[in-house]
């Protein structure tokens, strides 16, 4: 399998699970578990050796799933030490151990990771602003929604390159909405700016000024600040 570059996982067309069917069911867990349980070494190189066993035997599974399933699965392993919201396997050297453990961890790795997707989508449709929204109701819908979106990144499992995550993130809700993938990607750049560091939680105070750029720089006006008229998407907001 070719390797996914960055420029391909900016592109929400290619992960948004509503254009990616997702067959599953006790046939299909069957068949996964057994390609995986086919490629686990039958003595691990453990430290050792480099742990190359270990490493080589995640990048065959890993090849399997984007095959078997495409392109919107190569999150399965985005692991929280590496900035991704995934739990379940960690790496190579730590999550391949005997071929059934294998096999377990990498199907409920790629069922975490589709939930994750899932989650997401509804999440991007409740935060998009209306296609009706005068340009200050849109700077506030934005504005809330970048904040929503990089607080989530921070309370994921991510732990180093965080801001990674949260960059990719508003990049794939701002093209959700509609909007051109080079100009989504333009926004989040001007918008975040360096400002985010890995393994340093921002203040609430950066996380909203970062909003708000995104937001201006988008519809060049300010997000509104009386909330008390739109107490119903404050609300809606607040679950999101």
């Amino acid at each position: 399998m070719p390797p996914i570059t960055y420029e391909g996982i900016r592109n929400w067309d290619a992960i948004d699970p509503a254009r990616h069917p997702f067959a599953w069911d006790a046939d299909e867990e069957a068949r996964l578990r057994a390609l995986v349980r086919a490629w686990v070494p039958p003595v691990l190189s453990g430290i050792a050796g480099g742990f190359q066993g270990e490493r080589w035997c995640e990048s065959q599974v890993d090849a399997i799933i984007r095959d078997r399933y495409g392109i919107w699965a190569w999150g399965w392993n985005w692991c929280y030490r590496y900035g991704g919201p995934m739990s379940i396997w960690v790496s190579g050297p730590t999550s391949v151990t005997t071929p059934d453990e294998t096999a377990d961890r990498a199907v409920a790795a790629l069922l975490e990771w589709r939930e994750w997707l899932e989650g997401m989508a509804r999440r991007f449709a409740e935060l998009a602003p209306p296609p009706d929204a005068s340009p200050e109701d849109r700077s506030w819908h934005l504005e809330r929604a970048c904040v929503r979106l990089v607080t989530h990144a921070l309370d994921s499992w991510a732990e180093g390159g965080w801001q990674t995550q949260a960059s990719i993130v508003l990049r794939w809700f701002l093209t959700a909405t509609g909007m051109d993938r080079a100009e989504a990607g333009r926004a989040v750049e001007r918008a975040i700016g360096g400002r985010f560091e890995s393994w340093v939680t921002p203040g609430h105070l950066l996380i909203e000024s970062v909003g708000e750029d995104l937001a201006v720089g988008l519809t060049g006006h300010a997000p509104y600040r009386d909330h008390r008229e739109r107490a119903a998407l404050e609300d809606l907001h607040d679950r999101c």
